[in-house]
């Protein structure tokens, strides 16, 4: 299991202080990258990143038709980023055409596909899908991997369940952790360390237990020690 710290502090100089901080662990983590941050400060951010030796993932959810969303994925697959995401939602045919045109490259970022977001209590999300949350997330994880994807975002609790639809080696990163059950905030389907170690996730983001946190360093060493 891989630890993936959310950069969602208000600003890049914050983000960066951070990275900085976390330096010595860079080869333990990967820093993911969302939406505020990257319209903020663009790609020299990512440089920026690299340049410290972190593995980078793009946050962004792609979602539109599916020759804009290749477009898309082309135009990331140069960034040097080693991650980055679609919506499932988006449907076979557009994650198989951002697949396919990412064959061209020598490597290539890992590609996943989000199920439902974290946000989401099913009652929420059966009003816009139709479904429950859980059966509909591992229907569109089925997608993504029929579809040649390398895995999914999803929570914690569909984790195992996806992996026996798909296979083992079919990631799954997973939002929503508080490691040693701090406060849920926006987040409504949270797990902590031990229920992802048991639930077979390959990476766990975490983001204010880490950047809000008054020694950060310390709560990575602790996160990191646990998760070996």
């Amino acid at each position: 299991m891989k630890l993936c710290i959310a950069l969602d502090n208000p600003s890049q100089e914050a983000n960066l202080k951070l990275a900085n901080e976390l330096k010595e662990f860079s080869d333990n983590l990967w820093l993911k990258v969302g939406f505020r941050s990257y319209i903020r400060d663009g790609n020299e951010f990512i440089k920026k990143l690299r340049n410290l030796g972190y593995n980078v993932f793009l946050d962004l959810k792609l979602y539109d038709i599916p020759n804009t969303m290749a477009d898309s994925a082309e135009e990331i697959a140069k960034l040097d980023v080693q991650m980055f995401n679609v919506h499932a939602s988006s449907g076979k045919r557009a994650m198989e055409e951002v697949m396919n045109r990412l064959s061209k490259f020598k490597t290539r970022p890992l590609v996943l596909a989000v199920t439902a977001l974290t946000s989401f209590e099913n009652e929420e999300f059966k009003k816009i899908y139709n479904e429950d949350l859980e059966k509909k997330a591992i229907e569109f994880a089925k997608t993504a991997y029929k579809a040649g994807l390398d895995g999914v975002v999803c929570s914690v609790w569909e984790s195992k369940k996806i992996k026996q639809e798909t296979s083992n080696d079919f990631i799954t990163l997973t939002p929503g952790i508080r490691p040693f059950k701090e406060e849920s905030n926006d987040q409504k389907r949270v797990a902590d360390l031990k229920m992802a170690k048991e639930n077979m996730v390959d990476f766990i983001v975490v983001g204010r237990p880490i950047y809000k946190a008054k020694n950060p360093k310390e709560v990575v060493e602790k996160i990191l020690k646990e998760i070996k």
